[in-house]
């Protein structure tokens, strides 16, 4: 029997049938992959993300304990310098006690009046 022309096109289009379901199917194969390395890199820059971060707070912290150590510096400078003021009133008040009584008591009457007058 002899090909007829209908059967030629209906072998072609079951090639093309074919080809077109193997051009879909790789399609699919090339969407899975791209998904996949998408994945990957999201993993990846989300590892990254997160060492950052715990670089950042690393950082934070370390300068957090320097501010702590300048602080104290701070404070120990200040409590020196206030025992120093406290060293020098105690040496006047011996020096002179009657004028340093005079002194306390002045102040005190101006703080009574201050407060008398700023209650009523």
């Amino acid at each position: 029997m002899t090909p007829t022309p209908s059967d030629g096109m209906k072998t072609h289009l079951s090639d093309a049938g074919g080809h077109l379901k193997q051009a879909a199917s790789d399609a699919g194969d090339a969407l899975r992959g791209a998904a996949a390395a998408a994945g990957e890199e999201l993993k990846i820059g989300k590892a990254n993300i997160k060492a950052d971060l715990a670089d950042g707070a690393l950082s934070g912290i370390s300068a957090a304990e320097s501010a702590g150590g300048v602080a104290r510096e701070q404070v120990d400078a200040l409590m020196d310098k206030g025992r120093d003021l406290v060293e020098s009133a105690a040496d006047l008040i011996r020096e002179r006690p009657l004028a340093s009584f005079g002194v306390a008591f002045a102040a005190g009457w101006i703080i009574a009046k201050l407060t008398r007058r700023s209650s009523e």
